[in-house]
């Protein structure tokens, strides 16, 4: 049967190349006839050649609807060995059709991509274009396999990559099958892998995006965007030094897209200069365009405006602002020119730019860090965090603020190299980022001031106490609790070097407030109403956003700062004259506070529960704590966790005392209360 199935087979092959050779005889005389079918092909070919744009290219055979298709695509009744059309020669060898067809639905069917009806098959292909490795080899094996998306036809090697692609495309309007960048202008350049760019708009500014912009080891311009909160924070605190002096000399050292530096330019006009630079030639390119789609012009030298006539972008439309653009490395250009503010936002950990941020950066000036290297942050790498931050540190159930103070105490120490002294305006720890904001204060008595807020914290690993460490005490003795006396072995750990110092300034936590506000950023004045809060630390809800007086003053390391709509106030307030021609804030030191101090950490309701206790409401527990004399507040590290100057033991004490026992049936006794925690060992 096998010698029959292969002469029948020989016979086939042999019918289909005189088909193939009398087709190829009969092309020459249908090419001299006008209208014959084969100059319509040549004219189809020619429109497809010149007008890529304008008509929608013929679906990857990896995209089909139903099992048969993918079978159809080769004759499986049929008889002879039949090779995959899905996969090179090389990968998978020509083989029977009982076995190819298990192939196909094992293989490419089982982990295809709904959309829309039409299912994505894995393809194994050479379609896809990588990136040579260190050798110069392409990657070979199991990374050629790949999706090819049915809306734009990008090709996306992981399914849950494929299926995020997907949902942006819905979430733009994107449904359709089609793929199209005619309205586009053509650029100079083609995009990576013949992929088109696509438009997003965020605060009013539109920037162009490459298919693959959320994988950084693939796109030169990376783009998050779950990082929104993180750039309209950094906006608001922009715009708050903007009121107070203007104009303000602006850096994004990171560009990327160039999305968050056009956000200053677009909102803030002639209160700013700003200035991107990244040093990727494909960035710059793109800032560049990205510019010129916000009608943003780039600067080519000098600030000055420029008319209608010596305007080249005349025919677009006026520019609103201007904008400088730079390749240059974010150390150098940092090294060679002051500025006002800075922004560092690279990937992963800042501290290789600290120390140039804090070399020219001016006097009051703000500088702004976002790390996003969440691994060393957030206690899951010791190692990596320990060469980079400085700091020893565990997992703890208030692990986020520790990472936020651990940056902090890094920025202090950077700033310090250079002698200047830091107060820290913002610091702000989320899922995927830790944000901190400062304000630069010049000279060397300000830095040691700030260096002596670095200080060594003792954590107790059963209970999770913690208390900073002073110089001088020993260990065990600093600790509240009574583990050490208690359990054998040894208790407590020393973490750090951390900030211990206050983590929010409320005064300038208003004016972000105003910011966001007036410029509508709805995004983020929920969270900047927590913060504002837990740096009062109360649950009283801010005041109104209309009342501008409320948003002038802010005391920032013992100085206060008022702006020039109340500085007529501040010299009646501290009997100090001021010049009627005296430009810029009005600054006057003051002694701090020590009742004013800012608690410490936080503990988590859940964390501290009691066995056999149901625990009240956690704005009812706020409101006991507050009740019994406690400064307490809720916190946006936790949303179970609660801000207060109470000890662990005085915390547990509130929360044992207005909890109800839990009865497991009807008219039984109640469970004995314990103080324990839910845990019995270290973390």
């Amino acid at each position: 049967m096998a010698a029959i199935k292969e002469t029948d087979s020989a016979q086939l092959h042999q019918e289909d190349v005189s088909l193939k050779r009398g087709a190829d005889e009969d092309a020459p005389a249908a090419a001299d006839g006008a209208s014959g079918p084969a100059v319509k092909n040549d004219a189809a070919t020619s429109d497809v050649d010149t007008k890529p744009s304008t008509t929608t290219p013929e679906r990857h055979i990896s995209i089909q609807t139903k099992l048969e298709g993918l079978e159809m695509l080769v004759d499986l009744n049929g008889a002879g060995r039949k090779s995959c059309p899905l996969c090179p020669e090389d990968k998978f060898k020509a083989c029977y059709s009982h076995k190819l067809r298990r192939h196909l639905q094992n293989l490419h069917w089982k982990v295809y991509v709904e959309f829309e009806g039409q299912k994505m098959c894995i393809c194994h292909l050479p379609c896809r274009h990588l990136k040579p490795s260190l050798t110069g080899d392409q990657v070979s094996g199991r990374h050629v396999a790949h999706y090819h998306c049915v809306v734009c036809s990008a090709t996306i090697a992981r399914k849950t990559d494929m299926v995020s692609h997907l949902k942006r495309h819905v979430n733009k309007g994107e449904t359709e099958a089609s793929y199209c960048g005619g309205s586009e202008p053509p650029h100079e350049e083609p995009a990576p892998s013949g992929q088109s760019y696509e438009i997003m708009k965020e605060l009013g500014t539109n920037v162009q995006l490459l298919p693959n912009h959320t994988v950084p080891q693939k796109s030169d311009s990376y783009f998050n965007r779950r990082m929104k909160t993180n750039r309209q924070l950094v906006f608001s605190s922009l715009a708050v030094l903007a009121e107070e002096r203007s104009p303000l000399e602006c850096l994004d050292a990171f560009g990327a897209t160039g999305i968050m530096g056009l956000q200053w330019a677009k909102h803030l006009r002639s209160a700013v200069r700003v200035t991107i630079t990244d040093i990727s030639d494909t960035c710059v390119k793109m800032i560049k365009e990205n510019c010129e789609l916000n009608n943003i012009r780039v600067d080519g030298g000098s600030r000055g405006p420029r008319g209608a006539d010596g305007n080249p972008g005349e025919g677009k439309g006026l520019s609103i602002t201007t904008v400088e653009v730079a390749k240059m490395d974010a150390n150098v250009i940092m090294h060679l020119r002051p500025f006002d503010y800075i922004h560092l936002d690279p990937y992963g950990t800042a501290v290789n730019y600290l120390d140039a941020a804090f070399r020219n950066v001016r006097n009051l000036g703000i500088v702004s860090v976002t790390s996003t290297d969440t691994g060393s942050l957030y206690s899951k790498s010791p190692n990596v965090t320990l060469r980079h931050y400085s700091c020893h540190i565990v997992r703890t159930e208030y692990y986020r603020e520790l990472a936020a103070r651990m940056v902090v105490a890094t920025v202090a120490r950077a700033a310090a190299r250079c002698n200047k002294g830091i107060e820290v305006l913002l610091a702000v720890a989320l899922e995927h980022f830790v944000l901190v904001v400062v304000r630069v204060l010049r000279g060397p008595s300000q830095a040691d001031e700030s260096v002596r807020k670095l200080r060594k914290l003792v954590h107790c690993q059963w209970c999770e106490e913690r208390v900073f460490l002073k110089q001088g005490t020993m260990m065990d003795d600093t600790l509240p609790c009574s583990c050490h006396e208690s359990l054998p072995g040894k208790t407590a750990v020393h973490l750090g070097p951390l900030w211990c110092g206050a983590l929010f300034n409320t005064g300038f936590l208003r004016r972000m407030l105003s910011a966001a506000v007036q410029h509508s950023m709805d995004d983020v004045q929920p969270l900047l109403k927590m913060l504002i809060c837990e740096s009062e630390c109360t649950t009283l809800k801010t005041p109104p956003h209309g009342s501008t007086s409320a948003f002038a003053n802010q005391v920032e390391c013992g100085v206060v700062i008022k702006t020039s709509e109340s500085g007529e106030d501040a010299a009646g307030q501290f009997g100090k004259r001021k010049k009627a021609d005296e430009p810029g804030p009005v600054v006057k030191k003051l002694k701090p506070d020590a009742s004013l101090e800012h608690p410490s950490f936080y503990y988590s309701i859940h964390r501290h529960s009691i066995r056999g206790m149901n625990m009240p409401k956690l704005n009812k527990f706020l409101q006991y704590l507050t009740e019994a004399g406690y400064r307490v507040s809720r916190t946006h590290f936790d949303p179970t966790g609660v801000r207060t100057d109470a000890t662990l033991q005085q915390f547990k004490s509130v929360l044992t005392k207005y909890s109800v026992p839990t009865y497991t049936k009807a008219g039984a006794a109640p469970t004995s209360v314990s103080t324990e925690p839910t845990t019995t060992g270290p973390l």
